[in-house]
């Protein structure tokens, strides 16, 4: 699991379905919850989570995606297997890492050192724990 710890900035909710804010290193991060926990508020220090089979690449920031989260990452190494590549990335401090297919990866000619955009859906990030 990818971990990137985060500042709530804001909480939005409108009967079950709750839609929070983020900041962590100067990047608005999104995310969309069912059930909160009475102990966040705006100002809580937590740590957010996504599966690397839910981080998206692209080579260009792009604002007219549906993915609410947009982060600006180096690739620090690709494992290219036969069906799978499992990319590092670095976001400033945090490590993060993106499974796409080798057949992405291959077309999109990625290589070590490359700055991309890890994109991950608000649905796909989840709450790990409140620091």
């Amino acid at each position: 699991m990818n971990r990137i710890q985060a500042k709530i900035t804001h909480i939005q909710s409108v009967e079950n379905l709750n839609i929070l804010t983020f900041e962590s290193q100067n990047t608005k991060l999104t995310m969309m919850s069912l059930e909160l926990s009475p102990m966040l508020s705006v100002g809580s220090e937590v740590i957010l989570t996504s599966k690397s089979t839910a981080i998206a690449i692209a080579k260009e920031p792009n604002t007219e995606l549906s993915h609410a989260n947009q982060l600006k990452v180096q690739i620090s190494s690709i494992e290219l297997g036969e069906l799978l590549c499992s990319l590092e990335l670095k976001f400033h401090s945090f490590v993060i890492e993106s499974i796409i297919t080798s057949e992405a990866a291959q077309r999109m000619q990625l290589q070590v050192g490359m700055d991309v955009i890890a994109l991950i859906k608000a649905n796909d990030l989840s709450l790990e724990k409140i620091i």
